[in-house]
């Protein structure tokens, strides 16, 4: 969850610090949050679902940031959360002093090699974030984890003591709208055991399936017998769970990467696969091993519902490009992006007004962003951009040549924004924007605008400020009917469409598209962004998840927003389901 932006503006404040000011919003909230749950009866003390809270999140990756400021936060929030007498533990994730009551959890991929145990003997061993993938930004591959990497880690936890283990991601989803933080593509989670489009993920959710069944099939010994281990060679390990006179449960696990291993426990002998674990519930037989995978891998399938290749069906509207003169946001200095949009789009406008000396031939304009894209528009023809991306620090530079005349020339630059930080310290103080904007003309003549120099601004593009993808809105547009793959960059498109037919997910395959956004019936489906290819020249995504709530069974109505000129009449609308599954259906539906 999300800091407003709204509390961006709240003076002297310092988020996730000692700070008075921070700390009023975040106790007014936790504590609305918390009675919230209480009305509806939702605490495990209530004999509702929820069994634990957590209070922060990972804050120990950025404590020492706040020096001083840091602990004395980190008492004050466990403090308050305690206060709030939930009748359920409070948690603490990555934060090794939690104070008591709040149990110290781990999150991560490894949290059996990794975690250092509770920081008191009166604490259960939780890992509350088990990363079965890893979110994707734009420009990167997926994170594939495999299905025997995950039940390896969760049994090796169990096996150490480990009570409870929360998957993080175990069902994908989909960011729409502008929720997606910086450079994180709409998808989200899709590798998990249950994809974004709530279908089975094979062989991950038929493999931990049978591990957890195999766990509980000894549940009661792992609870409340003794746990001993010892060693069964160089790099084989046995934990023993038994009660006396009783069950008696084992876990041999074998750390030899490459290699079986033959070891001997209890005077019979095993056979144990490289990088595995083999659960015994009776100590004598072996009914799962981690490296071992009975579920058949499934793969996507996209069945084609309908085209969008009937020129004659959409209708295109070219965004206003804004002068210098027209716009009402005057400053003599370049304005911070966000703190000027105030997140209410991804778009700021910067603009000013040039007459050049008759000497600057080959003029070059130079662009220093700390935004994500800069798109450059001069005597509004589009005259070039650039971006940044996840993994790259400081501004991106956009260096664009373009065509002054003799006259005063208007130079419009869209500065955009993929998402806000979501991590890190100080994210009050986050700059993005334009901070450095040049002419370089050929003769080594430079025109410097960055600072002393009039500026005028305007926030969002006019299609959003008119809501051009509602359908109420649509009358106040004066629609085009040419659309081709050319037009030019900034165009909104729409088209009528019919649901498909039948249960399966539905998704926009927008593949020949460029950059912008996808409206179906005034619902945000999230930005897309297939120009910004991985090192393998590919998209990071092709397809936009409709849910058929979504969705009427005719007239739907479609908007595209394109920032950089793509082809509408090549996407399709297509219906999703995944095949080669054995004994589980292809989708999950929970229990009634």
């Amino acid at each position: 969850m999300g800091f407003p932006f709204w509390l961006h503006d709240v003076p002297d404040i310092v988020y996730r610090s000692d700070n008075e000011p921070f700390k009023f919003y975040m106790q007014n909230f936790t504590t609305k949050i918390v009675n919230m749950m209480k009305s509806e009866g939702l605490y495990a003390s209530q004999g509702g679902p929820i069994i634990l809270s957590q209070i922060e999140n990972e804050y120990q990756n950025v404590e020492a940031a706040f020096r001083d400021k840091g602990p004395p936060y980190v008492i004050w929030a466990a403090k308050m959360a305690v206060e709030l007498q939930t009748g359920v533990p409070w948690v603490m994730c990555k934060q090794t002093d939690a104070p008591d009551p709040v149990i110290n959890t781990c999150n991560g991929m490894r949290c059996g090699e990794t975690f250092g145990g509770p920081n008191s003997p009166t604490k259960p061993s939780l890992w509350t974030e088990n990363w079965t993938s890893f979110y994707q930004v734009y420009g990167g591959e997926p994170y594939i984890r495999s299905a025997e990497d995950i039940a390896f880690h969760v049994t090796l936890f169990i096996a150490k003591k480990g009570s409870y283990i929360n998957y993080y991601m175990f069902h994908g989803g989909t960011n729409f709208g502008r929720t997606a933080s910086a450079y994180v593509i709409t998808s989200y989670y899709d590798q998990a055991p249950l994809d974004e489009y709530g279908l089975i993920r094979q062989p991950k959710w038929g493999h931990l399936k049978e591990l957890h069944a195999a766990i509980k099939s000894c549940s009661t010994t792992i609870l409340e017998g003794a746990q001993s281990n010892f060693s069964l060679g160089q790099l084989q390990q046995a934990y023993i769970f038994e009660e006396e006179g009783a069950g008696c449960a084992a876990f041999l696990v074998n750390n030899d990467q490459k290699n079986n291993a033959t070891v001997e426990f209890r005077n019979i002998t095993f056979e144990l696969l490289p990088k595995s674990i083999s659960i015994l519930p009776d100590c004598e037989n072996i009914v799962f091993n981690t490296a071992k995978v009975n579920a058949k891998g499934n793969e996507i399938t996209r069945t084609s519902s309908q085209l969008f290749d009937d020129a004659d069906r959409w209708e295109a509207y070219t965004d206003v490009i804004p002068n210098f003169a027209d716009t009402n946001l005057k400053s003599d200095t370049l304005l911070e992006h966000m703190n000027t949009t105030k997140d209410k789009s991804d778009y700021l406008w910067y603009t000013f007004s040039f007459q050049p000396n008759s000497s600057c031939t080959e003029p070059v304009l130079h662009v220093e962003s700390l935004a994500h894209v800069a798109s450059a528009f001069v005597n509004n023809k589009y005259a070039g951009s650039a971006h940044g991306s996840k993994a790259a620090k400081g501004p991106f530079t956009m260096e664009a040549p373009i065509v002054l005349n003799d006259q005063m020339n208007n130079i419009s630059i869209l500065s955009t924004m993929v998402g806000l930080q979501d991590s890190g310290a100080f994210l009050e103080r986050r700059y993005a924007g334009l901070t450095r904007v040049e002419i370089r003309c050929a003769q080594q003549e430079i025109y410097n605008f960055t600072n002393n120099y009039e500026w005028g601004y305007q926030a969002g593009l006019s299609g959003e400020s008119l809501s051009i993808y509602m359908r109420e809105h649509l009358g106040n547009i004066e629609w085009s009917g040419v659309v081709s793959a050319t037009d030019q960059p900034l165009s909104w498109f729409k088209i009528e469409f019919d649901a498909p037919t039948g249960n399966d997910p539905v998704v926009l395959n927008l593949s020949t598209m460029g950059k912008g956004e996808a409206w179906v019936n005034g619902q945000s489906i999230g930005r897309y962004w297939l120009s910004f290819l991985t090192s393998k020249g590919q998209p990071s995504q092709r397809l936009y998840h409709i849910p058929r709530a979504f969705l009427n069974s005719s007239g739907n109505l479609l908007v595209l927003l394109e920032e950089s000129g793509g082809d509408p009449l090549h996407i399709s609308l297509d219906t999703v389901s995944r095949t080669g599954l054995q004994e589980h259906a292809s989708r999950y539906h929970p229990p009634q």
